[in-house]
């Protein structure tokens, strides 16, 4: 397997897939669908498109972004969106994973977007 490919797919992010139904799910024990046991690992690239997004400001000084990321795979999670404003991450963005950055401690999902949003000349 070549360096590049490894690479990518170390970015990517880890999902469950019921054995029975085939739902997608992420940080489930159970299947959201039939409640089984049965969830098989897969990976996803970890792209995606935000579909809610909203400036937050609790347990921080700084606000920071938290956005409902669909996966192509078909689960949504909450996601940490960087690379932008806050206020400048809007519905229908495209999402990536972090290159090289390992997941945070406490388990946080953090994004970033795949193209910065443009900026305007208010002068």
């Amino acid at each position: 397997m070549g360096t590049v490919q490894k690479a990518h797919e170390e970015c990517g992010l880890s999902y469950n897939r019921c054995r029975w139904c085939g739902t997608a799910s992420f940080r489930r024990l159970l299947c959201p669908v039939c409640a089984s046991s049965e969830l098989e690992p897969e990976r996803t690239t970890g792209h995606g498109v935000v579909v809610r997004t909203a400036v937050v400001h609790r347990y921080t000084e700084a606000a920071r972004n938290e956005s409902l990321v669909r996966f192509p795979e078909g689960f949504v999670f909450r996601c940490q969106v960087v690379g932008a404003a806050p206020q400048m991450v809007t519905v229908g963005a495209r999402v990536k994973p972090l290159a090289g950055e390992e997941p945070e401690s406490s388990g946080a999902v953090v994004l970033e977007l795949c193209e910065p949003p443009a900026q305007r000349d208010w002068t």
